[in-house]
């Protein structure tokens, strides 16, 4: 055998037909055309939703601003009154006031009063029937009270 048939023998690659059969060809890709509709869709379904939650959001941002004002001009009423009724009440509380609607009571201030201590029980100066014609001092003597 010669040398050439024991080496196709070996190689059968070696042969001419084998070669013509083992040749690369370059296979044209296949075109597929995908349509762009979802990727459009997709994109718009979002700019649409986007739009739709930025207006929703405005609308609860108008509606809370609309809130708040009623409420800050409610809250500024309502301090008017309260500052108004506390006048009102210092008025009542004035010590002429309270002398005043005394006095259309039929109270009188009376000329001697007693006092009670509660810890020991004694009586403390005379108490005597008040009468109308007694007028208290200008200037009255105020002792500093004792602590036992």
């Amino acid at each position: 055998m010669s040398n050439a048939t024991a080496a196709a023998r070996r190689l059968p690659w070696l042969e001419p037909g084998a070669l013509e059969r083992a040749r690369l060809r370059v296979v044209p890709r296949r075109r597929v055309r995908t349509s762009g509709l979802p990727f459009v869709l997709l994109v718009s379904l979002i700019l649409v939703g986007g739009v739709v939650a930025l207006l929703m959001f405005n609308t609860s941002m108008q509606a809370a601003s609309f809130t708040q004002a009623r409420l800050e001009k409610q809250a500024t009423t309502l301090a008017a009154r309260q500052q108004a009724l506390e006048m009102q009440l210092e008025g009542l509380r004035d010590p002429q006031n309270v002398a005043a609607a005394a006095a259309k009571q039929g109270m009188v201030i009376p000329a001697s009063v007693a006092m009670l201590q509660v810890d020991t029980g004694k009586v403390l100066g005379s108490a005597a029937a008040a009468d109308g014609t007694y007028t208290p001092p200008l200037w009255v003597k105020v002792r500093k009270p004792t602590f036992n």
